[in-house]
């Protein structure tokens, strides 16, 4: 019984000195990390800024198709499909399109000889393809180009949506601006850190920038190559850099 009674007694002291053995060590961690700062020259810290940003340019790929048993049947229906094309587009406005080569291609379905399992085929007629390309600053106008092509369709044009690239066109000017905004916040946190040892801040000694993400903003996403978000109109960008700075 009397030892019963005492196995409680024993497990709730090993626990106890576990938990004092775990603060112990974290405060030697602690300790030991604020020493190595005590005595250090020197302090690295990452800063990063924040910017959201609106896309300001739009790619927006179509095409449309016509297929016929006689190539120049073809032509002449794809001409009258392109002149109905060139209307839709310049009741838009100016949203500066373009119209890439047309592709031909012979429609001839595969058949199988089973006797000798040969695959061949029957030229059955021509499919030309017209590509469409919008380039245009007007972000707005642009996008809702997907959803009005289906005036096309009403008018028999077998019109299809490629997609709708969401460009932002000047990160370059953005990051160097950012950049400046990140090493103040590296500053503001290389402060922070020092103060807490009773150290001082000096001069900035070296900095390096991380690549640039741009995503949509609702994306947290990173990649060692830098993030380039085209699907979203607005985007957020981060800038990181790596900086160094003299202890007084």
């Amino acid at each position: 019984m009397i030892i019963a009674l005492s196995r409680p007694h024993l497990l709730g002291s090993f626990a106890g000195l576990c938990l004092a053995g775990g603060i112990m060590g974290a405060a030697f961690i602690i300790t030991r990390a604020a020493t190595r700062l005590k005595e250090s020259q020197f302090i690295d810290v990452v800063g990063a800024a924040r910017r959201v940003v609106e896309s300001d340019l739009v790619v927006w790929d179509a095409h449309f198709t016509v297929d016929d048993a006689s190539l120049l049947s073809a032509y002449q229906k794809l001409q009258a499909d392109t002149a109905k094309v060139k209307e839709f587009m310049k009741a838009k406005g100016e949203l500066g399109y373009t119209l890439a080569p047309v592709q031909v291609r012979e429609i001839v379905p595969p058949l199988q000889n089973w006797a000798d399992d040969q695959v061949t085929g029957r030229r059955l007629g021509y499919q030309l393809r017209q590509p469409v390309q919008v380039r245009s600053e007007n972000v707005a106008a642009a996008a809702r180009l997907g959803l009005e092509c289906a005036e096309l369709l009403n008018q028999g044009v077998a019109f299809v949506t490629d997609g709708t690239q969401f460009i932002y066109a000047k990160p370059a000017e953005a990051r160097t601006q950012m950049m400046r905004e990140a090493t103040r916040d590296a500053r503001a946190r290389a402060e922070q850190i020092a103060g807490e040892s009773g150290r001082t801040v000096r001069e900035l000694r070296t900095a390096r920038a991380g690549v640039t993400q741009i995503n949509a903003v609702d994306s947290s996403a990173t990649s060692s190559e830098g993030n380039n978000d085209t699907t979203s109109p607005t985007k957020v960008i981060i800038v990181t850099v790596g900086a160094r700075f003299a202890l007084e």
